[in-house]
């Protein structure tokens, strides 16, 4: 695979990731309890950016651990089967993204366990300092990864074959990309605009959001086949 095929995967597969909305939820909450509180427009910027800073790093943290366990499990070269089994994995998580991703209540209430939303908004309420808010962007990417895995393993099937170089403008690509859902929201609410605006706005979209996500893994999916296991079947690769 050649190095614009492999990043245009790299993109789209961080374009899914950044669809997927339980971070920002968590984000608005906290964006919501912050300006509850009456709290300074300096101190709300400093909340919101540390939990985007700390959603950033848990994923390369995990993008990085994803392809190190590919490199070791299969070196730098995946065999089709590999390619193919992944790509099963991204049709039934697009499936379930169709089926599951939203409760059927009003709102934006997402598939987590109730519990675990309990938790999330005690947390977003208890949360004052940078620290904790930055903890809090580690959580919420964790809390996702039954989603996320997907296009995490495809990103990382990828740039286990990118030289070293690469294998880093890949992972930051990933990142950039899979953070614009976050960084749209953090300057929405920086720049002042209504958090009410914002959530309706969320829940006007949230079945658009909900088919772009899981057909974002379908086109994701035949790209690769494409590229990948089609490619190398002829010896295009």
């Amino acid at each position: 695979m050649d190095i614009p095929s492999s990043l245009a995967i790299i993109s789209l597969a961080a374009l899914v990731h950044a669809s997927f909305q339980l971070s920002v939820s968590v984000l608005t909450l906290l964006g919501g309890h912050s300006i509850g509180a009456k709290h300074s427009q300096a101190r709300l910027l400093r909340l919101i950016s540390s939990f985007v800073f700390g959603a950033a790093v848990m994923t390369v943290l995990l993008l990085s651990f994803v392809s190190l366990t590919l490199i070791w499990v299969y070196g730098d070269t995946p065999p089709l089967v590999v390619w193919a089994a992944v790509s099963g994995l991204l049709v039934g998580v697009a499936v379930c993204i169709w089926l599951f991703y939203y409760r059927h209540d009003k709102g934006t209430a997402l598939w987590i366990p109730k519990s675990f939303a309990l938790y999330l908004n005690d947390r977003t309420k208890a949360t004052k300092l940078s620290a904790e808010s930055f903890g809090l962007g580690l959580s919420s990417v964790l809390g996702e990864l039954l989603f996320i895995i997907a296009p995490l393993l495809i990103a990382g099937l990828v740039l286990i074959q990118l030289p070293s170089v690469w294998q880093m403008i890949g992972i930051a690509i990933y990142t950039g990309i899979s953070m614009l859902s976050l960084i749209i929201v953090w300057v929405l609410i920086g720049s002042g605009h209504s958090l009410g605006k914002i959530q309706k706005w969320r829940e006007s979209n949230k079945y658009f959001l909900q088919f772009v996500s899981g057909a974002g893994l379908i086109v994701l999916v035949l790209f690769v086949y494409a590229v990948e296991i089609v490619g190398s079947t002829v010896g295009f690769n």
